[in-house]
């Protein structure tokens, strides 16, 4: 039986992606990584993660950090001094992986499953239709909130600034996730790393900070298993 695994944020921690594939028992032609975006950043191999994902044909959806590095590539943002992207822009395979990475949309959606990044606006009865084709390269609200969302209110509209623990009328965002109106499907995302992970009914959330020294987790809906593997270190700090 192929199975599909779903991969939180990665961030450039390759040994750990490496680690989670063999714990996994990834059986490649078989089964089908699904990262739920932030490949790259604050991790010691970028290009290496983009790579190995590549070869194996990933199907990823794009976070936060995947859209700034490729808005540097394209000239839209500079890239600070001593950023762990560089990495990528020296690989001799750069413009391969970058575009490999571009053609990537920000939600992929199955019959039992929604993958994305972020979350989902409370508003979208058919979030395929909204994000669809949307460019990773151009600025837009729907693409900014499916990548960044953490809070929301009942309409959608996000705080100013995030807090520590919610406050009315700002909750997370899959409080508002109506799961009967969206044919059951678990809604599966990263991101938000200070949850370290979420699983509830409809609902599995895999940042479990792993770039920031705890764990790298995939979730594998035939079985409905979580599964993480340590991280070597904290490569990164808050």
């Amino acid at each position: 039986m192929s199975r599909r695994i779903f991969i939180g944020d990665i961030q450039g921690c390759l040994r750990e992606l490496e680690l989670l594939l063999a714990e996994v028992d990834f059986r490649e032609g078989k089964d089908q990584i699904h990262p739920v975006g932030d490949l790259v950043n604050r991790g010691p191999d970028s290009a290496g993660c983009l790579r190995l994902l590549r070869d194996l044909n990933a199907q990823s959806v794009l976070g936060n950090h995947d859209l700034r590095l490729l808005r540097v590539w394209r000239g839209l943002e500079k890239l600070p001094a001593k950023s762990p992207l560089a990495d990528v822009f020296d690989a001799p395979d750069c413009d391969d992986l970058l575009e490999w990475l571009a053609g990537q949309p920000f939600l992929r959606s199955f019959p039992d499953v929604y993958q994305i990044h972020g979350g989902l606006h409370p508003k979208w009865r058919h979030p395929q239709q909204e994000l669809a084709g949307l460019d990773p390269f151009a600025s837009d609200p729907r693409s900014k909130f499916a990548t960044r969302v953490r809070r929301c209110d009942e309409n959608g509209e996000r705080p100013q600034q995030e807090v520590d623990a919610p406050s009315p009328p700002f909750f997370p965002w899959f409080r508002f996730y109506d799961a009967e109106r969206h044919g059951k499907r678990t809604v599966v995302f990263g991101h938000w790393s200070e949850l370290n992970g979420v699983n509830e009914p409809f609902v599995r959330g895999l940042d479990t900070g792993c770039v920031w020294g705890r764990a790298l987790t995939a979730w594998i809906p035939v079985e409905d298993r979580l599964v993480s593997v340590p991280a070597a270190k904290a490569y990164s700090r808050f």
